[in-house]
């Protein structure tokens, strides 16, 4: 049997919106499943900010799902600004244009001035495609990497999702999209974004809510496995390490562990994949050095 749409409005409660993510092996606990849940009654953004590979990106690909919308992601960077955001128009198509209508014999500049600004030359980017897209999920991923007047920029556009178009006119979104809005936190993000967000740090998982994620998530993975990758990921994070590892590196970490045949965590096999979980040399060597790869 097919099942029905879910719609925010459908969502009764956090211990709920916990049950649908868990059918999509997202396992969320009280605190981030009770911020979104009030994101998504109240029409608000969700800020989620925390280390990166903690789910944060991850979470707003299960809401589309769950809410069967298409997810529109905007990854940040710096330089990023607000045409590449928006919209475009698309020169080559509007050049052609006008050289067929000169072939046709056409000389109404008013006309032809009004017909390659038509809505089929536009470029819809990520803002523009969410505000016309209904239902779906934006998704304002590591928006710590994009610079204070994008940022200033971003504000606007979520206060009332219109934008305007000078050749067009004013386009509204009829229902806003869920918006959920990603920080790394290399930079400190304004304040006057924030508030228009609701905030929910993202922490590491804990060491049972890892090992059920690794459980769920790679089925061919052992009990013994899930409990001993998960136990040296604690440890992993508790070094004084430049980049610890996230959910996301020790699932990769566990997946390249199982392609290897591993059912338990071998020092050798573990040292020999630690590339999976670790990204800088230094990492590496001081996690070998110190013999943080040993279980009890």
């Amino acid at each position: 049997m097919l099942r029905r749409t879910i719609r925010a409005a459908d969502i009764e409660s956090p211990e709920k919106l916990i049950e649908l993510l868990d059918r999509y092996s997202y396992l969320a606990d009280e605190g981030l499943a009770t911020a979104a849940f009030l994101a998504l009654r109240m029409g608000r953004p969700l800020f989620l900010e925390g280390e990166a590979g903690v789910g944060k990106t991850e979470l707003a690909k299960t809401l589309a799902d769950l809410l069967k919308a298409p997810l529109i992601r905007l990854q940040c960077y710096e330089g990023l600004d607000a045409a590449q955001a928006l919209y475009d128009w698309d020169f080559a198509r509007q050049l052609l244009h006008l050289k067929a209508a000169e072939a046709a014999g056409v000389t109404d500049v008013a006309r032809l001035e009004s017909e390659i600004y038509d809505r089929r030359f536009l470029i819809a980017r990520p803002l523009l495609k969410a505000v016309e897209t209904q239902p779906s999920v934006l998704l304002v991923d590591e928006i710590d990497r994009a610079d204070d007047e994008f940022e200033a920029f971003l504000l606007e556009v979520l206060s009332d999702f219109t934008i305007s178009i000078p050749e067009l006119g004013t386009i509204k979104a009829a229902t806003p999209p869920v918006v959920v809005v990603t920080s790394n936190r290399t930079r400190e993000v304004h304040d006057a974004l924030k508030r228009r967000c609701l905030y929910h740090w993202l922490e590491h998982p804990g060491f049972d809510r890892e090992v059920a994620i690794l459980l769920r998530r790679l089925p061919s993975c052992t009990q013994t496995l899930a409990v001993q990758v998960a136990g040296a990921a604690e440890r992993l994070r508790a070094a004084e390490l430049i980049k610890p590892p996230g959910v996301a590196e020790t699932l990769d970490w566990t997946e390249a562990l199982l392609t290897l045949g591993a059912r338990e965590l071998d020092p050798g096999l573990a040292a020999a994949t630690l590339g999976a979980a670790l990204k800088y040399r230094e990492d590496v060597e001081a996690v070998l050095a110190n013999g943080l790869l040993r279980h009890g």
